[in-house]
This record gives C-alpha cells, sequence and structure tokens, in this order.
C-alpha cells in the first residue's frame, strides 16, 4: 500500500512540475538586449512592435542541425519575405567561447537576416527553453503563436503553413 502511494506521489508531482513550466509559457517577446553583427545593441521587444510575422531561429555554430534549418531557411527567406510581408532574424546562442565564430560564420553564408549574438543566454531564459535548434513565430501584433524545438529536413514547410495562416488572417482583416 505504501508502494502504490509513492508512485501516485511520485506522478502528482510530475504532473505537477509540467503544469508549472507550462504556465510559465510566455506568449510576447521578453525585453532583452542582444548585439547585432555589428556590435549594436538591439531590444528585442521591438522586433514585436514592427507589425511583421518574425521568425526567430535559435541556434549555434556547433549544433549542425541550427545550420541546415538556417541554410534551407535562407534559400526561402527572399521568395517569403516578398509574399508574406515577414523577417527571420536568428540568434546565436553560442557562447564567450565559440561567439567568435559566428560573424565568419554568418559573413561566409551571406545570410540577409538579422542576426543576434544571445551570448549569455539571456533571452533563452527569458523565453524558457533550453536545447537548439528552436524556432518561434511572432505574429503581427507582437504575439508569439508558433514554437518548434529542433529540426528536420522539411520542418520548413509547416513554418510556412503558419506563417500563410498569419498572413491570410491578416489580409482578410483588412
Amino acid at each position: 500500500m505504501r508502494r502504490i502511494f509513492q508512485i501516485y506521489l511520485t506522478l502528482f508531482l510530475i504532473v505537477f512540475a509540467f503544469a508549472s513550466a507550462a504556465a510559465q509559457a510566455v506568449d510576447k517577446l521578453p525585453s532583452v538586449e542582444l548585439m547585432n553583427m555589428n556590435g549594436e545593441k538591439v531590444n528585442v521587444a521591438d522586433y514585436s512592435s514592427n507589425g511583421k510575422i518574425t521568425v526567430f531561429s535559435f541556434w549555434a555554430t556547433w549544433c549542425a542541425p541550427c545550420k541546415k534549418e538556417l541554410v534551407n531557411l535562407a534559400e526561402l527567406y527572399d521568395e517569403w519575405k516578398e509574399a508574406y510581408d515577414m523577417e527571420i532574424v536568428a540568434v546565436s546562442t553560442d557562447d564567450q567561447r565559440t561567439a567568435a565564430k559566428v560573424k565568419p560564420y554568418v559573413d561566409g553564408q551571406g545570410w540577409e537576416f538579422d542576426v543576434l549574438l544571445d551570448v549569455n543566454e539571456d533571452l533563452k531564459r527569458a523565453l524558457n527553453f533550453q536545447t537548439v535548434p528552436y524556432t518561434l513565430v511572432k505574429d503581427q501584433k507582437g504575439n508569439i503563436v508558433f514554437e518548434h524545438s529542433g529540426y528536420v529536413e522539411g520542418d520548413e514547410y509547416e513554418l510556412l503553413e503558419v506563417i500563410e495562416k498569419l498572413y491570410a488572417a491578416a489580409e482578410e482583416g483588412k
């Protein structure tokens, strides 16, 4: 009987822990300052008021799936930007040891979207996620409407579906 009670208690605590974590989900971009590739400070919350669909892709130079996702997004970016009035922001979570590799890598890729450095993981902590790649989508009103962890080839088309729905809803509301 005591063993059954311990099992139920353990299950209750696990469910409570997950419920608490879910309750802490962030629905708006936090006010966190990061550096861009030119060494200028950028407040992430400023993206909330730009009126555009914005895809944030969190990555690191040591993460192969992250880099593959960004390469695929870069190939689609011009088309998506024109068709859906959207933007992509790549946020590197490289720490002090590997942050020096970010700019040469980005320059070599020729990415045309913003790249920010979250060296101290301030934004990562504020958004409460653990691993990269991690992708989120902000709608035109600044609400975080989609989050996804990991990357497999083709995930960008799931992302496109979200973007298309947001764009269509905004066009309908005009």
